[in-house]
């Protein structure tokens, strides 16, 4: 039991730390990019370098991810204040959100294909 408390405190640690180097930085810096994704470049970062092991990350991930949902409900009500504001641009939200996903799909797809006829010869 202790064990297992111990192993979701030192997952949460790592997440919760990440995030905070991130946005200790982004703060710093001065940058447009949000601390969340810093920390979460970070972390991504000492786990592609083996310094930390997917397996101690694994719980507190795990408990995020099945909560997600609980996770975006202050932002969907934060959203619904400014929904004239979101109905005046939804052609351009639409638009971008549409262009985009095309735009993510045809180079995946090209990206796919030069590997695969590579892979072949």
């Amino acid at each position: 039991m202790v064990s297992i408390l111990f192993k979701y405190f030192v997952s949460f640690a790592l997440i919760f730390l990440c995030c905070f180097l991130g946005t200790s930085i982004q703060d710093a810096l001065q940058l447009s990019v949000p601390g969340s994704i810093i920390g979460m470049l970070i972390l991504f970062s000492l786990m592609a370098s083996g310094l930390v092991k997917a397996e101690w990350v694994k719980l507190g991930a795990s408990v995020f991810i099945r909560y997600m949902v609980l996770l975006f409900v202050p932002i969907s009500v934060g959203l619904m204040n400014h929904f004239d504001l979101l109905l005046s641009n939804a052609i351009s939200i639409l638009a971008s959100a549409v262009g985009g996903t095309t735009i993510v799909l045809v180079s995946l797809a090209l990206l796919i294909d030069r590997l695969l006829k590579r892979g072949q010869k």
